[in-house]
């Protein structure tokens, strides 16, 4: 239950005064509908207005203010021309200023021989100084209503930024005294202000760095105080050890001997799984490290305790791929693996169901399927998540709760993470990284070329073809529109079909699941050659045939999500090639993009060089993020200040008595404040 201090807060924006449905209309198209989301709503720049006395050609391209006096109207044709008032300064100097709406309202503003204060940006149009719909005309007693310094906000069609400005001081106006939740040592270093002063002052002075930052902590400390708890609650719990005695594991049958950084994975793995207190672990991989082997073997270590091990999977077709891989690698042990998807019904699931609740199946793996309502597990010890950014916490804690006894939890990414973000997104997980490739994997070559050369593109996929080969065709990412996207694939597909026949298919995210998962296991059995794809659609699939990646509009896309398109190929043993085809018109950061991604297959790197290079972008690529973690919070503060919040949330929660002492109750407002408040709820429950 949210403090009644932060109600005020948390009331829609129509209890402010002006606030109508015809204004809440462009408010909620930039997600502000309460009245915290308008003073979280930060100012993106500012204007800095120039007070002078007379008007100066050095000036023009400025925005000053200035006291005028209009001296005539000149409108020439009928009432919808443009009205000109030829004003002049205290020296006899003259001004045009041009309205091109509302005549009659300028008139008002400005009387024929009354003096006022004008200001906006001063411009030459021909041999005369001119100022087109000026931002502001005041009467000279109104002077100290005008800052020098005006705050610029992000606006949506139907809102000014006038009006902006006067919603946030009417949402400020409602901002409670709150006690401090920053140790006092670590606010007084980094000179912050108090947080109500820091709020206000941004929205007066966006130029305020110390106040920004004071902002950008206090969310990201939320953040990892949430998690820290959520850790804290886990680790109180106690759970199921798991003891394996390597019997299973001994009978594995492996093409190769596994890397180095499975082996330290698995070790970390066995550890955890041996303790009482529930294992809540990330193994992140690049695409092809061998994250499966890993979750494989933590798996045979629950079955060797005699415990059952889920494996949840984002996609049916990956559920199956999973279960073909695996049931592949178990053939001849005393192991038996059983698969349950939405798709299997009768017969079929009831005997899976029977399996799970007499335990006479230790592996399930599936979709969400194995967490839903019916399914009863007999003693499920280890829950592992296959690409976590598909599943939120809900889910998470749903499958979680289908044993007697807390699971331990292995969550897996492909997603290569900047250590920075791994601490923001997965704090409270112990975290094991796979940064080796298994023996046998071929670097993919990778060349950047001119969609002018389009045309050889094709004759080279005619001839990859040829040899039996298959490949994959990513079109380009047109605008934030999937329609868009689609009818960018739908053509390439048709070009390419009338070249190359049946032999091509296409998916895309506004296909049904059967459609695509049909699709795409025609693709694998061979009997597709090329697979059209639009981004949307997240082409996890393993064929060790496709050796051809060709991403068209190669220049649109994020680093990471370059990387994870190009590791759908370089699955087998073959030689592997992924064409970036680029548009002509690059920047620099383009440039250096698309250069990185030719001379690097290291995912970890490639991450954090898109963090660096991106900045303030979607940082993970379009759509793969995940929920947005930050909204006061710029990637390069969360760079500078997770490490430091991070370790006053853990000084809060191991030595200051968690939420319970002084500061941790003004903690607990912040967790309200800034939405984390799930983690009260799991202090609550555990």
């Amino acid at each position: 239950m949210r403090p009644d201090l932060l109600n005020p807060l948390f009331a829609e924006v129509e209890v402010l005064k002006g606030v109508g449905p015809q204004l809440a209309k462009p408010l909620t198209k930039l997600g502000l509908t309460r009245i915290v989301d308008l003073a979280f709503h930060l100012p993106t720049g500012w204007i800095d207005r120039k007070p002078v006395n007379r008007l100066d050609e050095a000036d023009v391209g400025r925005i000053i203010t200035v006291t005028l006096t209009a001296r005539d109207y000149r409108q020439s044709g009928g009432h919808k021309s443009p009205l000109r008032i030829h004003a002049s300064d205290a020296g006899g100097d003259y001004v045009t200023l041009t309205y091109f709406r509302n005549p009659g309202w300028a008139k008002q503003q400005l009387p024929i021989g009354q003096p006022r204060i004008v200001s906006g940006r001063l411009d030459r149009y021909g041999q005369e100084l001119q100022m087109v719909h000026p931002d502001h005309v005041l009467d000279p007693a109104q002077n100290e209503q005008l800052p020098a310094r005006e705050p610029v906000y992000a606006l949506s069609e139907g809102l000014t930024n006038k009006r902006m400005g006067d919603l946030a001081a009417q949402a400020l106006a409602r901002l409670p005294e709150l006690a401090e939740w920053i140790e006092p040592s670590l606010k007084s270093a980094r000179g912050w202000p108090d947080w109500q002063a820091a709020l206000t002052g941004i929205h007066a002075d966006p130029a305020q760095a110390k106040a920004r930052e004071r902002l950008a902590y206090d969310e990201i400390f939320a953040n990892q105080l949430a998690l820290s708890l959520v850790r804290a609650s886990s680790r109180r719990r106690r759970g199921m050890p798991l003891k394996g005695d390597g019997h299973l594991r001994a009978l594995l049958k492996l093409p190769y001997a596994p890397t180095g950084a499975q082996q330290r994975a698995i070790g970390e793995i066995e550890g955890d799984l041996a303790q009482e207190t529930p294992m809540l672990r990330l193994l992140q991989g690049d695409v092809g490290s061998g994250k499966t082997l890993v979750a494989l073997k933590a798996m045979l270590i629950a079955a060797e305790a005699g415990a059952q091990a889920a494996l949840l999977a984002p996609t049916e077709i990956l559920a199956r791929q999973h279960y073909e891989t695996i049931r592949r690698q178990v053939a001849g042990l005393p192991i038996n693996v059983a698969i349950l998807t939405g798709r299997d019904k009768g017969r079929a699931r009831e005997a899976t169901l029977m399996g799970l609740a007499d335990g006479s199946i230790h592996i399930l793996i599936g979709t969400h399927a194995i967490f839903q309502e019916a399914v009863s597990y007999r003693r499920l010890g280890l829950a592992v998540i296959d690409e976590q950014h598909r599943f939120g916490v809900a889910q998470r804690m749903m499958l979680t709760a289908k044993a007697e006894r807390p699971p331990h939890l292995l969550v897996m990414t492909a997603t290569p993470i900047p250590r920075t973000l791994t601490l923001t997104q997965y704090g409270e997980m112990d975290v094991s990284r796979l940064d080796e490739m298994p023996p046998g994997r071929q670097p993919i070559e990778t060349r950047v070329l001119s969609v002018d050369r389009v045309d050889e593109v094709a004759d080279a996929l005619g001839r990859h073809i040829a040899q039996d080969k298959q490949a994959y065709w990513v079109c380009p990412l047109v605008e934030e529109s999937e329609v868009s996207d689609l009818a960018a694939a739908e053509e390439r597909a048709r070009v390419l079909r009338l070249r190359f026949g049946d032999t091509i298919g296409l998916v895309h995210g506004r296909m049904k699941g059967p459609e695509k998962d049909a699709v795409m296991a025609a693709f694998q059995r061979g009997e597709l050659k090329v697979l059209v794809a639009t981004v949307v659609i997240e082409v996890g699939v393993d064929v060790p045939n496709a050796t051809l990646m060709i991403i068209e509009g190669a220049d649109r896309f994020g680093l990471a999500q370059l990387h994870q398109l190009r590791g759908r190929v370089g699955r087998g043993d073959q030689h592997s090639v992924c064409l970036l085809l680029r548009g002509n018109a690059l920047n620099e950061t383009t440039r250096a993009r698309l250069a990185l991604m030719r001379e690097t297959n290291d995912g970890f790197r490639i991450a954090e060089e898109d963090l660096r290079l991106r900045g303030g972008g979607e940082i993970l690529g379009t759509r793969q993020s995940g929920e947005a973690q930050f909204r006061l919070a710029t990637p390069e503060l969360v760079q500078e200040l997770v490490p430091a919040a991070t370790d006053d949330a853990r000084l809060l929660v191991d030595r200051d008595g968690g939420l319970e002492g002084e500061r941790g109750q003004a903690a607990r407002l912040l967790l309200y404040l800034m939405e984390r408040d799930a983690a009260v709820a799991t202090l609550r429950s555990g």
